[in-house]
This record gives C-alpha cells, sequence and structure tokens, in this order.
C-alpha cells in the first residue's frame, strides 16, 4: 500500500491540497480495500492485488478531472448516516449537518410533522426522521433523480419518509399537506456572479438547479416558502433555513415583513451566518 499511496500524492500534487490529499486517500482506500482509518495506518505494508492497482487508478483519473469524490465512490456520510452519492443531486455538505443538529437540539415536541423542501439527497429529511423519534417527516423536491435517491437514502437507512414531487415557486402539482409544526430547507442561494469564486469540482459536475439564483431575484425561494409556511404551518411551528453567508439581514427582513417573529440567524462552525430560523404566532 505504501507505493500505491505515494502514487496518488504524486499524481494529485498541484490539483488538491496536501490535506485534501491525504484525506481522499483514506476514502480510496476504505473503498477498495474496505478498510477503516486505523487498519489502513496499521496495514501500509500490505500488497495491493493488480485489480485494486487498476481500481485506485480509476479512482485517481477521475480526481484529476476535479470529479467530486463522493460521485466517484457513489458514497458519502452526513450526520453519522451513511447516504448514495449520485450525479444530478447536491452533495450534502457539513454546514448543512450543523441546521440538522440545531433543529434536533431545539424540537421540545414528542410527535412533530416536519417538512424538508427541495429535499436533494434527503440528507436532511432522513437526518431528522432517524434522530427526532416519532417524528413523520415528508421531502418534496422537482427532480426525478432527487426523489429517487432520497427514497433509496431512506430505505438505506431504515427510516420512513414521505416523498413527493412539488415545485414550491409554482405550486404545483397541487398537493395536500397537513399542518405542519417545522419547514426546513436548503434552497438554492449563490447567485450567478458569485459562480467565479467556485471550485470547479462544483461548477462542472454538481447540478446548478440547486445551487443557483438570478441576481435580480436571490432571495427568490425564501419569499416563496415563507408564504408557503404561513400557510401550513401550525401556531408556533418553526421554519429554519440554510442561507447564503451575505444575506444574513436580507432574510431577517423577509421574514419580519410577512409577520414572523422569534428569528434566530446562526454562524456555522467557520463563524459564517448560514442558518436562519423563525416562528410563527397564529
Amino acid at each position: 500500500m505504501k507505493a500505491g499511496i505515494a502514487s496518488i500524492r504524486k499524481e494529485l500534487t498541484g490539483i488538491y491540497s496536501a490535506e485534501e490529499t491525504e484525506s481522499l486517500i483514506f476514502l480510496i482506500f476504505g473503498k477498495v480495500k474496505g478498510y477503516s482509518r486505523t487498519r489502513i495506518l496499521l496495514a501500509r505494508d500490505e500488497i495491493l492485488s493488480s485489480e485494486e492497482i487498476d481500481e485506485i487508478n480509476q479512482i485517481v483519473a477521475r480526481l484529476k478531472l476535479h470529479e467530486p469524490i463522493q460521485y466517484i465512490l457513489g458514497e458519502t456520510e452526513f450526520y453519522g448516516l451513511p447516504f448514495y452519492a449520485v450525479p444530478g443531486v447536491l452533495i450534502p455538505r457539513p454546514e448543512t449537518e450543523e441546521l440538522v443538529q440545531w433543529i434536533v437540539l431545539e424540537n421540545k415536541l414528542t410527535k412533530p410533522t416536519i417538512l424538508d423542501i427541495g429535499t436533494g439527497s434527503g440528507c436532511i429529511a432522513v437526518s431528522l426522521r432517524k434522530n427526532i423519534p416519532d417524528s413523520t417527516v415528508l421531502a418534496c423536491d422537482i427532480s426525478s433523480v432527487c426523489l429517487d435517491t432520497t427514497r433509496r437514502n431512506a430505505e438505506l437507512n431504515s427510516t420512513d419518509v414521505s416523498i413527493l414531487e412539488y415545485n414550491i415557486l409554482t405550486n404545483s402539482p397541487e398537493t395536500d399537506f397537513p399542518d405542519l409544526d417545522v419547514i426546513v430547507s436548503n434552497p438554492p442561494y449563490i447567485r450567478e456572479t458569485e459562480k467565479s469564486l467556485m471550485q470547479k469540482n462544483v461548477l462542472d459536475y454538481e447540478p446548478n438547479l440547486a445551487l443557483f439564483v438570478t441576481d435580480d431575484d436571490p432571495l427568490v425561494f425564501y419569499k416563496r416558502i415563507a408564504d408557503f409556511a404561513l400557510a401550513h404551518l401550525k401556531n408556533s411551528g418553526r421554519l429554519y433555513f440554510e442561507i447564503n453567508e451575505a444575506f444574513g439581514k436580507e432574510c431577517t427582513d423577509v421574514l419580519q415583513k410577512k409577520g414572523f417573529s422569534d428569528i434566530t440567524v446562526k454562524k456555522d462552525i467557520h463563524g459564517k451566518e448560514r442558518m436562519i430560523r423563525s416562528a410563527f404566532f397564529r
């Protein structure tokens, strides 16, 4: 394995940072050998088979084209749970784990009904269902590949999540939603002008539909989801968003104008304003 590790480092030099490369090495050998990080460290003197070397070379070739490792391996981890990672579906982010953690810690209800709007991989919906006992969780999206991936991820984690096609911007197809205790969404929020700041592995491979909004109306999803929440939240129900770090004040203004209160903007582990929570009292 030593030679294989050295080869990976050499091939990825100048493309990924040293820290990223070391992380990729553990992921690659975890996939190829099925080893834990500890076993990888202890097994460096093992000889790789020709089949294993070929598999590693194929993975590295794709990494050199900036393809995300999650898509290459077909899997990722989120909130301590396994998830399928599929092209056409946004890869779950660590900051979204913090959003899930916030909801889990704040929940005081015994049987909350929760809706995840724009569910993508289903990472939020599945994690909430797994960590809030007796919750009823619904997940909606407009993408058939996202809906199928959410279904697979719910099955993978032995959770029952109600999955439905729904376009929040057009309110279609017409759907009867139950009264909701919590609505959560990680909607598209990156402006087109911010594309130049993004890495190739995101721009070239991840779905633009899940990432970008127009510069002239960057809060379109927040406005529409807030209106939806006014119609479907129970009294004192809560609305949680992941947000663009540049729009904490603007998101707060939107929610205040629509009648929400108890509004809190929360910083992520890096000190960026990435989450907002509000409540609606009838």
